[in-house]
């Protein structure tokens, strides 16, 4: 686990989350399920230039779903990191 794009799969936005980056200078990334702290921590410093303060981890399990007949599914479980940088520090989500 070493390319930064890989352990950083996606960003979240919410109204949450845009809440949280506003005021508490927090950002929430969905990650790679196997990334821990550091590997986290390392590949947001790289991707965006930022400095990194704390990374907090949980995983997010899937839910059930059913379609119109019998027919049950789930959708997939994921891992997210919710990270917080030095003040001034910003990451720009457009």
């Amino acid at each position: 686990m070493k390319d930064p794009y890989q352990v950083i799969q996606n960003i979240v936005l919410t109204e949450k989350v845009v809440r949280m980056s506003e005021s508490e200078n927090k950002y929430v990334f969905k990650v790679h399920p196997e990334a821990n702290k550091h590997e986290i921590k390392r590949a947001v410093e790289d991707i965006f230039g930022v400095h990194v303060v704390g990374v907090n981890t949980m995983r997010r399990r899937g839910k059930p779903k059913r379609e119109r007949l019998f027919s049950y599914g789930r959708t997939s479980s994921w891992k997210r990191a919710i990270v917080t940088l030095k003040s001034g520090d910003q990451i720009e989500v457009t």
